[in-house]
């Protein structure tokens, strides 16, 4: 295995890891800016405000999105044992 070939899966498994966590990643930063205006507006300032939603929409988020996750991960590992066998 060359240079170019273990550059390629690294960068191949870089864009698979932010392809898998760019949805939950967006869910969180969708409701902690939500979560930041309904605060800045109305001047409550009650820390369990903000991770309560969080903790909810990012699980609700992982609930959703998993079969999106999952397929996206074992299609990476299929390429990435197919490569495996043609060395």
């Amino acid at each position: 295995m060359n240079q170019e070939a273990v550059l390629q899966v690294g960068s191949e498994a870089l864009i698979t890891i932010l392809t898998i966590s760019g949805p939950i990643m967006g869910a969180g930063l969708i409701i902690g800016l939500i979560i930041a205006l309904f605060q800045a507006l109305t001047t409550i300032q009650e820390l369990t405000l903000t991770f309560v939603p969080k903790i909810l929409v990012i699980f609700s988020a992982v609930i959703f999105f998993l079969p999106f996750m999952m397929t996206t991960m074992i299609e990476f590992t299929l390429r990435l044992y197919d490569r495996m066998i043609a060395l």
